[in-house]
């Protein structure tokens, strides 16, 4: 068995856990593990913060092979909200980066969209869309105003 099949292997259970598997991964730039992480379809996607469309496993793979060879990414999700059904999930996250900077720790926000499938290998991501943003700027917006025109 491939080493990326063994580690597919370990990953298991809910989306939740695959999301947390992939954010582990970018924090240890575990290329295997983060691959292990994406469904094995050759129309999967990838957003980064102000890049282009990424797709297929092999050009999201060499996407993050260099960006790991700058080193991790200490992305830590959080305010998470989902929604599931039987065989999909789509979760928004917030995305804390943390980065150090000259100037000592700094923090940068990203909001992020992760869908998942149930696939024969279990869940595993297909599609990961991040758009940048700033801590002033994350605000969520839970209820409709009621304004009329």
């Amino acid at each position: 068995m491939s080493k990326t099949k063994t580690r597919a292997a370990m990953l298991g259970g809910s989306a939740d856990d695959i999301e947390a598997a992939f954010y582990e991964s970018l924090q240890r730039a575990d290329i295997e593990r983060l691959m292990a992480c994406w469904a094995d379809d050759d129309d999967i996607v990838c957003i980064h913060p102000g890049g282009s469309r990424i797709v297929g496993p092999g050009a999201i793979r060499a996407a993050f092979e260099a960006i790991f060879a700058n080193g991790s990414i200490k992305a830590h999700p959080e305010q998470l909200r989902k929604v599931e059904a039987l065989a999909s999930a789509v979760h928004s996250v917030v995305e804390r980066i943390d980065l150090l900077s000259e100037s000592g720790p700094v923090q940068a926000f990203v909001l992020a969209t992760n869908i998942y499938h149930k696939t024969a290998q279990g869940w595993r991501m297909v599609a990961h869309h991040a758009s940048p943003g700033s801590q002033a700027e994350i605000q969520e917006i839970a209820q409709v105003p009621q304004v009329l025109h």
